[in-house]
């Protein structure tokens, strides 16, 4: 699975909170500036080339609907993003972020909290 470019990954979010629809079922769901018609019309075909949406046509027109769900690209991309940045280590990842002061330590215990409860309920 290739990384998405921004484009294509704006076009995902709006398919994935619809679900399933049509390019303009697609453009209500933005979030922020919508792309025009054409731009998106092009984008989602584009992430049917690359296997991220299935479609169908209905009459005279197509309904698409995401291939993949959000959490296995999310997986995927971060699993990508720690393997090539931090050197395949989640503690390096939150390391780097509190070096940067982007989390905080309230943020930090409850993310421990997340893992002790997580460990406790297996």
């Amino acid at each position: 699975m290739e990384k998405l470019t921004q484009q294509e990954e704006e076009a995902m979010l709006a398919i994935w909170k619809t679900g399933e629809g049509n390019v303009k079922s697609f453009m209500a769901a933005f979030e922020g500036d919508t792309p025009p018609y054409t731009t998106l019309a092009s984008t989602i075909k584009n992430l049917e080339k690359k296997g991220f949406v299935n479609s169908r046509l209905i009459g005279s027109f197509y309904i698409y609907s995401p291939a993949i769900s959000e959490e296995a690209y999310k997986q995927k991309f971060m699993g990508n993003v720690v393997k090539d940045y931090f050197e395949n280590s989640y503690k390096e990842l939150v390391s780097f972020f509190v070096s940067k002061n982007k989390i905080s330590a309230s943020e930090l215990k409850e993310i421990i909290d997340l893992i002790e409860n997580k460990n406790d309920n297996q």
